[in-house]
């Protein structure tokens, strides 16, 4: 006998772990709404072809149309594999729009040699997505951001930022006229690690460019992942956190209104108090009973549960 029979059984959770995290995400932020064009980045890297391929399995069951369309930016960096994206895409019938643009050229030109060039190509790149979400008539932008990278700007920011700033689930592009959501806000990164290798997807390389690697982030990285080794939970603690902002135990005097404090005031969440006792909510959890593979409703949905079947007849 070999271990099919229980790595299918691995793969499967893991397939219904995402779904139901993707599902989860949706319904909780109102991401997607009856007839949304949605545009989803697709870089060729693991989180974006996860994220396309959950997305499509939810548009195939979902209580509710909405449209996909696929879009990469070709920046032209050497060596980069143009035939790759547009063999898969046709390949899975998605609807797709490779964009050329040599921002390659403008960053390596701008930018002394040896400099990191990832933060003025994020920001052109960014630019070149919104026109084309415009041009293309998309409601909302789809990024493949997940846990592990929201967690990390979180980092980056306090200790490099000064703000306590991370990266939201859904919010109004820079320039105010796209919706961007980000799906992936529930799941783990060693999740899609795992997906990726099971769907072979045709990974292309991020250092094309060969730029020198985001070390700020880098060490963040590597700093959330030695904690989530050696202390199981606390990145879903910390997760949790983010839904969990308390304004009054802060020292934001535009979020809460210090100088106005009264004694005998009732504070929502309670009083001079600096540590609550540890505990992880339910909804950050894996979502799925390990024996039934249910999913753990903790609240009513809003509008619609993406992760319901569609109506029949």
């Amino acid at each position: 006998m070999s271990h099919k029979p229980k790595t299918e059984h691995e793969n499967n959770k893991l397939h219904k772990r995402l779904r139901h995290a993707v599902g989860d995400a949706i319904n909780d932020f109102n991401m997607i709404e009856p007839g949304d064009k949605i545009m989803v980045c697709l870089s060729g890297g693991k989180d974006s072809y996860a994220l396309l391929d959950i997305l499509r399995q939810l548009q195939s069951s979902a209580p509710v149309d909405f449209e996909l369309v696929a879009v990469n930016l070709d920046q032209k960096q050497p060596r980069f594999p143009e035939e790759v994206l547009p063999t898969y895409l046709e390949s899975i019938g998605v609807p797709y729009k490779i964009v050329e643009e040599d921002t390659y050229s403008t960053v390596k030109r701008v930018l002394d040699e040896g400099k990191t060039t990832c933060s003025l190509c994020s920001r052109l790149r960014r630019g070149i997505l919104y026109r084309t979400a415009k041009e293309l008539g998309c409601t909302k932008i789809a990024l493949g951001h997940h846990r592990d990278d929201i967690l990390a700007t979180l980092f980056l920011n306090m200790f490099y930022g000064g703000k306590l700033k991370a990266m939201p689930p859904k919010l109004v592009s820079d320039n105010g006229e796209h919706i961007v959501i980000r799906p992936l806000a529930y799941v783990k990164e060693k999740d899609l690690i795992r997906y990726a290798e099971i769907k072979q997807f045709p990974i292309i390389p991020c250092n094309l460019c060969g730029s020198q690697p985001n070390l700020q982030r880098q060490v963040i990285g590597d700093m959330l992942k030695d904690w989530d080794k050696r202390f199981p939970g606390r990145i879903e603690s910390m997760f949790s956190a983010l839904r969990n902002v308390v304004p009054s135990h802060l020292a934001d005097t535009e979020l809460f209104d210090f100088a106005g404090l009264e004694r005998g005031q009732t504070l929502k969440h309670g009083g001079d108090l600096a540590f609550d006792s540890e505990s992880v909510p339910e909804r950050f959890s894996d979502g799925l009973d390990e024996d039934e593979g249910e999913v753990k409703i903790a609240k009513p949905r809003k509008v619609f549960n993406i992760l319901d079947n569609r109506a029949k007849g």
